[in-house]
């Protein structure tokens, strides 16, 4: 089944190539289902590409997915139009009084930054608070992974002494969990951040299930047992070359930047990189896009309380853990 995206959207033509069927809104709007309804909170400054990568694994699903794209209103992009802007993205003053299915909270260079300087924090931790009652599960991406485990559990970042930059191996912990149905029990996720979390902060919450993680890497997938939260501290959206344009960037301007680690064969940055993590990035947007489906209300109007019962289950799930 195809993904609804907004008419004229430059990502339209990218999916097309890719022979990625994806529907504008006047011709899917006469299919007589249910789609899923999906935000996309994009705090990435190049949200075009952001908008391409994420579109591009919702489409893989079977399910028909519409797709709204949430800007914070206490920022001002200049990676974009203001013309792009204006044409596909709402404030979340326009979504507060909805309900979703589900949420994508990406995420953002602002890892070496405390939470409290971050200019558009204050209305971050709005956005997260209003999902937590209004969006049947919420998938938060690298910061943004880092910003809600703190936001909602308290979970510390902690700076890295250098850069995460690469593809690393992570090793599956629990081979039948629902969202990571079909891993490979040793499968590569991109990773491009300066912070991480202390696994021994999980700890004192039992609710918090960790899904997979590397020696190098830490915790990489984490998730509540009911899959209201789910936390991707790496980049599976990422494509092909998207190290290796962040390489080059950061080499250009002169910045410290050493090669991505298991990621250029040979390690020469003249070959192509090899595109390891692709069919795991389709699965886990897959299975989790297969979860909401079977679990959320067919009654938008009704999220809300099904979120209530099933957060009250939460606990007693994660005691079997």
């Amino acid at each position: 089944m195809p993904i609804r995206i907004p008419d004229g959207l430059p990502a339209k033509q990218t999916l097309r190539d890719e022979r990625i069927f994806a529907l504008e809104e006047d011709v899917a709007s006469g299919q007589d289902i249910r789609p899923l309804k999906i935000a996309i909170l994009n705090l990435m400054p190049k949200k075009i590409e952001t908008e391409t990568q994420i579109l591009r694994l919702l489409s893989k699903s079977p399910i028909q997915v519409d797709v709204d794209f949430m800007r914070v209103s206490t920022h001002e992009s200049t990676h974009v139009s203001r013309d792009h802007l204006v044409k596909f993205y709402e404030t979340f003053d326009t979504y507060r009084s909805e309900n979703y299915d589900g949420l994508i909270v990406t995420g953002a260079p602002v890892e070496q930054m405390d939470y409290e300087d971050v200019d558009y924090i204050d209305e971050l931790w709005e956005i997260v608070d209003w999902s937590q009652g209004h969006v049947f599960s919420t998938m938060y991406l690298c910061w943004g992974a880092l910003a809600g485990l703190y936001h909602l559990y308290g979970i510390p970042k902690h700076q890295l002494p250098e850069k995460l930059f690469g593809v690393f191996p992570q090793r599956l912990m629990d081979e039948y969990n629902f969202l990571t149905n079909g891993f490979d029990e040793v499968h590569a996720m991109p990773h491009s951040r300066h912070a991480d979390i202390d696994p021994a902060d999980l700890v004192p919450h039992p609710e918090l299930q960790v899904l997979s993680k590397g020696a190098t890497s830490g915790p990489a997938l984490i998730a509540t047992p009911d899959f209201h939260e789910v936390y991707v501290l790496g980049h599976y959206e990422y494509g092909r070359d998207t190290l290796a344009d962040e390489y080059r960037r950061d080499r250009d301007a002169g910045l410290p930047i050493a090669l991505p680690e298991n990621y250029f064969p040979g390690n020469d940055p003249r070959k192509q990189p090899i595109f390891t993590w692709r069919s795991h990035a389709n699965l886990l947007y897959r299975n989790w896009l297969n979860w909401v489906y079977q679990m959320t209300p067919y009654d938008r109007d009704e999220i809300p309380q099904a979120i209530s019962e099933l957060r009250s289950q939460t606990y007693e799930m994660a005691k079997k853990f």
